[in-house]
């Protein structure tokens, strides 16, 4: 019988479990630095993954919340399709059998001079209100309780106070068209959500005060003990199919939720990348570790010790650094939620929810999520280690230079052609719950195929080179680095799977994003066809052009044509945001003049003599169904009228979809004779800014807001770059990861290497030459890793610009290729991965020659 390996070690307690401890602390005391890199890439990967969770969930859920409170204890709520609906549908409602309350509500985003966003006001009848929406009844002063039904009051959340810097008492400027409507702050709203910016006053002061005499934007119905509120709903909608939606307000939270999800999903998955790369490193650790440690392992096996308890000594010190790395990420990705949402709130640039305060709360679920998440794929990092100490037969594995044996079965090309092939496959699919499901597994499933591959990859290319240079005179430390490279393809595709995850990801994610923005500039560029653009405001809705000032406009000194633009939501579906009406002068035989079109455009001759042309965005295709040449029947002015989809354009502006349609026809079937924008072309002679002053001096002008196509471009990708920061600092800790794993690799290989270094120093080469050899060894491996590297995240590109973008977004782009800036990339993890090989050969060579071969003797 074989003496118990335990009973060598201590003579009393639970051997194995201090045979263990003894393992574990002994390989972290030899190589802490090491062990800190691999728990800081897990720690990196599950913050960021937590903290964008963390941010988008309080801020989704503040906003969700802010939402509700406006709904109040209404059961139901009937909405214009068009955004405002005729009034006399009140009393219909408030008589109807079954309503116990009906609350009628005006809701408008008001315009704020000198402010960049808009501000809620809401319009209420205060006795109906105080039964549905308590929360919006204004607090007004003791002395003067008839406020709330004053026409001149208003009342302001406290968020809305602070952001207006106003107080009661004190008078508010807001905008309606190009005049300036003052009003009194009468008190506020004390049960408002803090950073809900939201102001109330009477319905009929606010008809009155914003141009809205006879228009609703919703009444809120509280039903009668008893009644089925499905049934009743069913009953209510069939009544208006078309101008009215009733909705509940689980609509609305699916509505909140469909607006953003997509961004918030993307981001997460992002976060990921890191984590997958931290999973990496923990294989590299756990995968140099047991080379170095074959050895003592297989005198722990002779001994006496077991497969199975080998096999769980690997995967407890791989679990423990997953542990400890998520368990650190998860506080470290508390702190830059709460400090992400107190600096810069909480829409991550996507300006999802903009207008709420959230502040960050632990989410236990969550945390429990991320941390199994990171402890997890750590220890499946450590899993192909693991199997490969248990199955090592001892009697090799005491053996010097039996190290590459241990490798051996990384370099199976099938497994890894597999997941090649099942990711290739996989992009054909279409999407799952409206999300590229299937497009995410496709770019796992190459990046494990692609990482998997590079040790028959590197014994490829190295034995080529190894076989090239043959018969040519080239010198020692050449000669030397190919031979290794080429014996040895297991030990170097560990150093070239660090840089391959990490480089394939950035090439990646810069292509997509620069793509998309080079897609975004051109795409201004087609659309900003006019030499001047006017508005009377830039946020809100409240600041149109009449048809007097847009005479005006048109005939003004060194102007040749004016162009003008209406837009107004419409919403098709209760549960998803409102689509975009825009209406402007088009060429129906010609759109490609106004519109980015995206394949072939139907002539007025195909269009039908009972229905109108409407152009949509690529989103309407996706989210709606529509396609070239069918007809729909949209909802104008609360009248159903016949349209027909006479093309497709690419749109990036509006994620829930848009249609153009001719101002002329929109205009007709409405009614509705405002602009909110106006295009300038000038001309051929007239100076820009002459025209500014020109226009200036209307009676209106100190109104309009005058913006070029090149301002508007340099604004437009202003936003587009802090919408992408969270992908830009994605990029960064790529890089900073990439290049830990490649300090951690190489620092590795050169110390259990010592042995190797100081049989070479016995036959005379120099220390100088060992170096060299380690700086050469570094550049080849990465630019190897490099080259498969850009090949693979070109591949993942586009995945990610072709099927990822348009089912996530519903948008197309083109290819694009960052050359300088990848370039500059892979220059700096050159130079860095030479320089790490060359400071970790410093301590292997500063070793005592006859220490370091003493083993051999």
């Amino acid at each position: 019988m074989r003496p118990n390996a335990a009973a060598l070690v201590v003579k009393t307690g639970n051997p194995i479990v201090l045979l263990s401890r003894w393992l574990l602390l002994g390989e972290w005391r030899s190589h802490p630095v090491r062990a800190l890199v691999a728990i800081a890439a897990i720690a990196l990967g599950v913050a960021l993954g937590y903290a964008v969770d963390l941010i988008n969930g309080a801020a989704f859920n503040e906003f969700s919340a802010a939402t509700r409170s406006l709904s109040g204890q209404s059961d139901l709520q009937l909405r214009g399709v068009q955004g405002l609906f005729d009034d006399a549908v009140y009393p219909q409602l408030a008589q109807r059998e079954g309503v116990a309350v009906a609350s009628p509500v005006l809701e408008l985003n008001v315009t704020v001079p000198g402010q960049a966003n808009a501000l809620k006001v809401l319009g209420i009848d205060t006795f109906r209100a105080a039964r549905v929406t308590p929360d919006l009844i204004g607090t007004a002063d003791p002395e003067r309780p008839f406020d709330t039904l004053a026409d001149d009051a208003i009342f302001l959340s406290p968020a809305a106070q602070q952001w207006l810097q106003v107080q009661p008492g004190q008078t508010l400027a807001l905008r309606n068209g190009t005049a300036i409507v003052k009003l009194r702050v009468a008190g506020g709203l004390v049960r408002a959500r803090a950073g809900q910016r939201l102001a109330v006053m009477d319905i009929g002061a606010a008809q009155w005060r914003f141009g809205r005499i006879g228009k609703l934007s919703r009444i809120d119905l509280k039903l009668q003990p008893g009644v089925n509120r499905e049934a009743f709903r069913r009953a209510l909608q069939a009544e208006w199919p078309m101008g009215l939606q009733v909705s509940e307000s689980q609509d609305q939270d699916s509505r909140n939720n469909n607006m953003s999800r997509a961004y918030r999903i993307n981001l997460n998955v992002l976060a990921l990348v890191a984590l997958f790369t931290g999973a990496f490193l923990v294989f590299s650790t756990q995968a140099l570790s047991v080379i170095r440690r074959r050895s003592q392992f297989a005198l722990l096996r002779v001994l006496g010790l077991r497969r199975a308890q080998l096999l769980r000594q690997v995967l407890l010190e791989g679990s423990l650094l997953g542990c400890l790395g998520a368990l650190l990420g998860l506080a470290l990705g508390y702190v830059l939620a709460a400090a992400a949402l107190h600096f810069f709130g909480g829409d991550l640039g996507g300006g999802y929810f903009r207008g709420v305060q959230a502040s960050v709360q632990f989410d236990v679920p969550a945390a429990l999520v991320f941390f199994a998440l990171g402890s997890g794929i750590a220890l499946l990092g450590s899993l192909a280690p693991a199997l490969e100490a248990a199955r090592a037969q001892p009697a090799a594995a005491l053996k010097a230079g039996s190290e590459e044996t241990a490798l051996a079965r990384l370099a199976t090309p099938w497994p890894a052609l597999a997941c090649l092939l099942l990711g290739a496959l996989l992009t054909r699919l279409p999407p799952l719950f409206d999300l590229p499901i299937f497009g995410y597994m496709a770019v796992a499933l190459l990046l494990i195929g692609g990482i998997t591959l590079m040790p028959r990859v590197a014994a490829l290319v190295f034995s080529a080179l190894q076989r090239f240079s043959l018969g040519r005179r080239h010198g020692l430390v050449t000669t030397l680095v190919l031979a290794r490279l080429a014996n040895v393809p297991g030990q170097a595709s560990i150093a070239l799977g660090g840089v391959l995850s990490s480089f394939s990801l950035i090439v990646a994610m810069a292509i997509m994003v620069t793509s998309f923005r080079i897609s975004v500039d051109d795409w201004m560029q087609q659309l900003l066809s006019a030499d001047l653009y006017v508005r009377s405001a830039s946020n809100g809705e409240t600041g149109a052009l009449q048809p007097a000032e847009q005479r005006l406009l048109s005939t003004a000194p060194g102007v040749a044509r004016a162009s003008f633009l209406r837009t107004s939501p419409l919403t098709l579906d209760p549960a998803r945001p409102p689509v975009i009406l825009i209406a402007r002068a088009i060429d129906a035989a010609d759109p490609a003049r106004m519109l980015p079109m995206t394949g072939p455009v139907l002539p007025p001759s195909a269009i039908a003599a009972d229905s109108l042309p409407i152009w949509v965005s690529e989103a309407m295709v996706d989210l709606y169904g529509y396609r070239l040449g069918q007809q729909v029947t949209l909802p104008l002015a609360m009248h159903p009228y016949r349209f027909t989809v006479a093309g497709v354009w690419r749109d990036y502006a509006r994620q829930s979809g848009a249609i153009e349609l001719r101002l002329a026809d929109y205009q007709r079937l409405s009614g509705d004779t405002e602009v909110t924008d106006a295009a300038l072309s000038l001309q051929r002679d007239a100076d820009p800014g002459a025209v500014i002053a020109a226009l200036r001096r209307l009676p209106f002008g100190a109104t309009l807001e005058f913006s070029q196509p090149g301002e508007i471009r340099a604004l437009t990708l202003k936003i587009f770059d802090r919408s992408f920061a969270i992908t830009y600092l994605l990029e960064i800790v790529a890089i900073v990861i990439g290049l830990f794993g490649v300090a951690a690799t190489f620092s590795a290989q050169t110390l259990a290497r010592a042995r190797e270094f100081g049989m070479l120093r016995h036959v005379g080469v120099t220390r100088r030459q060992i170096l060299s050899m380690l700086a050469l060894e570094g550049g080849l491996l990465t630019a190897l890793g490099m080259l498969v590297g850009f090949l693979l995240g070109w591949a993942i590109s586009l995945i990610l610009v072709f099927i990822v973008n348009p089912q996530s977004f519903h948008w197309s782009m083109e290819l694009h290729m960052p050359w300088l800036g990848l370039a500059a990339v892979a220059l700096l993890l050159l130079l860095s991965a030479s320089a790490t090989a060359l400071l970790a050969g410093l301590r292997a060579v500063s070793v005592d020659v006859l220490h370091s071969v003493r083993e051999d003797w």
